[in-house]
């Protein structure tokens, strides 16, 4: 039963990753640090004091860098591969299991999950920057910014709801780009 804690765990904080990278791994530090979070072998380093300095520092850049328009695009870009990253970090972190599992599923469902979470987030803000030409972009980064917050502590203190909400999320997410693509190709057809 803890294994399946863990794993739900590594998924929500793979899915926070997605909406800001740093800001999850920040939590997980700091859960950590205070005991509320086992960290799988090979992974104490993500407790360490010197990983809570570069944790923090990188998050408030993050942050930062979100609100100071165009260069939320330029970080998109960077953030979409980083939080795949990030995402099977989490995963990896959290799930006791052989290697070879342990990195399956952190590829496939950690990385998966955070990186549907990011291309989501990154085709809104596209979206926004087109309709209000950047003028929405800082409350985007906001609802995002409270996103990862929320996403990454409900992973924690609760795992079962979290996943429960990421897994409606990336149904939700899936459909969405289905009817997408099935509407273009309907287009196309009809030309």
């Amino acid at each position: 039963m803890e294994t399946l804690f863990g794993i739900a765990i590594g998924i929500g904080l793979s899915a926070a990753c997605g909406f800001r990278v740093f800001v999850p791994l920040l939590v997980m530090n700091l859960m950590a640090l205070s005991g509320h979070l086992h960290l799988s072998s090979g992974f104490a380093w993500i407790a360490s004091l010197h990983a809570t300095v570069a944790f923090a520092t990188a998050t408030v850049l993050e942050v930062l860098g979100y609100y100071i328009p165009w260069v939320d695009h330029a970080l998109d870009t960077v953030a979409t591969p980083a939080a795949v990253v990030a995402g099977m970090l989490a995963t990896a972190s959290m799930a006791d299991l052989s290697p070879f599992l342990k990195w399956t599923l952190a590829l496939m469902a950690g990385g998966g999950v955070a990186g549907l979470v990011q291309g989501g987030t990154a085709a809104l803000r596209l979206k926004s920057s087109l309709l209000t030409a950047g003028a929405g972009n800082p409350l985007l980064s906001t609802l995002e910014l409270a996103g990862a917050a929320v996403t990454a502590l409900l992973a924690v203190l609760a795992p079962i709801l979290c996943l429960v909400l990421v897994g409606l999320f990336c149904l939700f997410a899936i459909r969405r780009a289905g009817r997408l693509i099935l509407g273009r190709r309907k287009r196309t057809r009809s030309r």
